[in-house]
């Protein structure tokens, strides 16, 4: 059984009455995976923001394992001293992080948020030395398009992901940078300029997709619910990517 751990802000909790990219990504991972699988993680509720508290369980499918670690308003600084704990008690291979947004934006400049993604390695992999993670970048939003200093920092954060993947990537606890979303637009893809709707929540879940798929050869492309441009683009970028860059390793 392959334990796929959700770890995120409010974009990946979800709230009430949402699908959320979670359930996007578990119906993929039905699809295209053909070993035993599951999602995994201490919590399980939506946020309600009528209650300003994670306690709804009003999914609009709620016939999913709707297990995660993620909270409204929580960043790296937030999971880094409980993702030992989660990884431990619900056994996670794979962990599945979409933070930062709320650490650049409230708490932590890009420099200390990278120490903070170093601190969350180092827990996940106390807990269970052979972990898989998956990262996913900060996705635009739209405090970044009016907030120049703010954008800066994000697009600073960015690149220090990227090289703090690189440089915690071992074989046996393999780490990817999930790529951006291909044609991710505030405008189209969020219901506020920051969490993520339908169209959203199927283009981060297909980041994970295809971030698993070209790197560990785990399930297939993820090419059913995106739009025939955004299929084109992946396929685009499959073809010049995903041999040279394949992980020699995978958490299966």
């Amino acid at each position: 059984m392959l334990r796929f751990m959700p770890v995120g802000d409010s974009m990946t909790i979800g709230s009430t009455g949402e699908h959320t990219w979670r359930y996007r990504l578990w119906q993929h991972l039905c699809r295209s995976y053909t070993g035993p699988f599951t999602l995994v993680g201490p919590r399980e509720t939506l946020y309600d923001k009528l209650a300003e508290a994670p306690v709804s369980y009003a999914y609009a499918e709620p016939d999913f394992p709707r297990a995660h670690l993620a909270g409204w308003g929580e960043g790296w600084q937030h999971m880094a001293p409980l993702i030992g704990d989660a990884v431990r008690s619900c056994r996670a291979d794979v962990l599945l992080v979409s933070l930062g947004l709320i650490d650049l934006g409230f708490y932590t400049n890009a420099e200390q948020t990278a120490e903070n993604v170093r601190a969350f390695a180092a827990g996940a992999r106390a807990a269970n030395r052979r972990v898989g993670m998956v990262w996913l970048p900060v996705t635009p939003n739209v405090r970044a398009q009016t907030d120049t200093d703010f954008a800066v920092e994000v697009a600073r954060f960015n690149e220090l992901l990227a090289k703090t993947a690189a440089d915690l990537d071992e074989p046996g606890s393999p780490v990817l940078l999930a790529s951006p979303p291909p044609s991710y637009d505030v405008a189209t893809d969020t219901y506020d300029g920051t969490h993520p709707n339908a169209s959203g929540e199927h283009k981060i879940a297909a980041a994970f997709a295809e971030a698993m798929y070209q790197g560990w050869d785990l399930a297939g492309p993820y090419e059913d619910q995106l739009s025939p441009i955004t299929r084109t683009r992946y396929s685009a970028q499959d073809r010049t990517s995903r041999s040279p860059h394949r992980s020699s390793s995978s958490p299966r």
